[in-house]
């Protein structure tokens, strides 16, 4: 892991650029040391540098945690194949001509994910050789990409999941084998997920402590005390 840049925040969090091999991401400490860490993700695609995840991050920061995250194979501003950016063309006609698009995202959130999981793996296992950094880990963020790592990578102790509607029929299948404690986020009036999909996800889920929050509104709208909530959550669990 190489640090490429470093800027201390007014709140004195450190927020620093990493390369890993190809791998981009960013890292968010906290004054005290070590901290518990959260990995931030999307799993659409998203650059890691969008601004609601990166106000998310040092919110979570402020709080007293380590924050990373990656623009994983396919992301952010990371090479894109030409299959990638067909799903993303027709993906987009799809959605604007109000036709279904359950096969679409089937072919291009599927294998994001399958991309993207093993090198958040080998980013987590960097992360946590940095002596600023102590365990356990916390994932907040996109729901198909957190199933999938919530199944597959032991260290993860909790994690909060957003949306859920559109998620792939593997990770759909892989739901009842998520253990960990979980805080469920759903915009009731998300034009983006089904929400009685989002529903089913949730009752679908094998944790035994989960904690479903809905709240009136579109995709985007989600209400900042839920960053506060999410926070509580992983107080509840990471310290």
């Amino acid at each position: 892991m190489r640090f490429t840049s470093e800027q201390r925040l007014d709140d004195g969090v450190i927020e620093r650029e990493f390369t890993l091999g190809e791998i981009p991401g960013t890292l968010w400490t906290p004054g005290s040391a070590p901290a518990p860490l959260v990995l931030m993700a999307h799993n659409n695609g998203l650059p890691k540098a969008e601004p609601r995840l990166v106000a998310r991050a040092r919110y979570t920061a402020a709080r007293g945690y380590a924050v990373a995250t990656i623009d994983a194979a396919g992301c952010g501003d990371r090479p894109r194949s030409a299959a990638d950016e067909q799903a993303r063309a027709d993906l987009r006609r799809a959605m604007q001509a109000g036709e279904p698009v359950d096969e679409i995202l089937e072919s291009f959130v599927g294998p994001l994910v399958e991309k993207a999981v093993p090198e958040w793996r080998t980013t987590l296992d960097a992360l946590l050789e940095l002596p600023e950094i102590g365990g356990p880990v916390g994932y907040s963020g996109g729901c198909a990409l957190g199933i999938r790592l919530a199944v597959v990578e032991p260290r993860i102790a909790a994690a909060c999941f957003f949306a859920g509607g559109y998620v792939p029929r593997a990770q759909r299948e892989e739901a009842r084998r998520v253990a960990v404690p979980l805080l469920f986020l759903l915009q009731w009036d998300d034009e983006g997920n089904p929400r009685q999909r989002a529903l089913d996800l949730f009752d679908a889920f094998g944790s035994k402590e989960k904690t479903l929050h809905a709240n009136p509104g579109g995709h985007t709208g989600t209400p900042w005390f839920e960053l506060e909530d999410g926070c509580r959550f992983l107080d509840r669990h990471l310290k």
